[in-house]
């Protein structure tokens, strides 16, 4: 039986996510990123088309980690070695791996973006606020710009059954909704610190658009 969700899990990786020196540890950005896949499965099948893919990329990248430990300690040690090595594959790289650590974790950054915009909604909302709307929106600013028109249909349609903010604090497993409203301001700081550095990595490196 799969472990439930907590807010705690979460926070406590994004918080030792980055090192002295502004380094995103990939160890415990993937152990935050478990956290937040039982986050998406306890919501059912509403949210299967990204947490599938949420769980294959984390997979992907555990196994470069645990095979490859110095190289890929750091994201910003794992994107020296990946374009050293001519592991990336660009326009002016084709013969690059498909399936590069630098082309995963911009996956699972994109999918943190959205994440990270829905959370954030579900800690400003009201009570009477309404998570489809908030859920839909953080969609629309984030991944539905990598999606085909048929995934942001069926997103957009999948949205429109979830449950009350209410539900959603509940699923936090922090206690009281006024608790996960608290805690969700303090773990989503350390989430964004880690999206803004990765963020500016890839941007630095021109890995923002690798197809």
């Amino acid at each position: 039986m799969a472990e439930p969700f907590s807010l705690r899990e979460v926070l406590a990786a994004f918080q030792t996510c980055v090192s002295e020196r502004r380094e995103v540890l990939l160890g415990p950005y993937l152990r935050g990123w478990r956290g937040l896949i039982r986050f998406l499965h306890s919501l059912g099948a509403v949210f299967a088309f990204i947490s599938r893919d949420a769980v294959a990329k984390v997979e992907l990248m555990e196994r470069l980690c645990g095979s490859q430990r110095e190289r890929y300690e750091s994201l910003q040690a794992m994107v020296r070695y990946e374009l050293d090595s001519g592991l990336v594959r660009r326009p002016e790289n084709p013969g690059g791996h498909p399936e590069s650590g630098c082309r995963t974790v911009l996956r699972l950054h994109r999918a943190l973006r959205w994440l990270q915009l829905f959370l954030e909604g579900l800690r400003t909302g009201r009570e009477d606020s309404s998570t489809s709307a908030i859920c839909r929106d953080s969609y629309n600013a984030s991944l539905a710009a990598h999606h085909p028109w048929v995934v942001r249909k069926a997103a957009t349609v999948a949205f429109c059954s979830l449950p009350p903010r209410d539900a959603f604090l509940a699923i936090m497993n922090v206690g009281s909704p006024e608790e996960a409203v608290a805690m969700l301001g303090e773990a989503l700081p350390h989430i964004s610190n880690v999206y803004n550095i990765t963020q500016e990595l890839y941007a630095q490196h021109q890995l923002l658009d690798l197809p």
